[in-house]
């Protein structure tokens, strides 16, 4: 069985669905995560394009870039 799993932004315009098992897991401390995400550490998952589906809000969406290496 396939599992899916949704999400939205914190405002709840934006809102996702992924399914599958994402492509890898971590954690990061370095400052920007921590700034971002207000916490000492901070979770994440990353998936493959094809696995994330935008499922409300997709007008409402952009890209932040911090560092030349980081896109958000």
């Amino acid at each position: 069985m396939t599992q899916t799993y949704k999400g939205a932004c914190f405002c709840g315009a934006v809102q996702i669905e992924t399914t599958g098992e994402p492509a890898a897991m971590g954690y990061c401390h370095c400052r920007s995560c921590r700034s971002w995400s207000g916490g000492p550490v901070n979770a994440f998952t990353l998936w493959k394009p094809e696995a994330v589906k935008v499922t409300a809000g997709a007008d409402s969406m952009g890209m932040f870039q911090k560092t030349p290496v980081s896109q958000r």
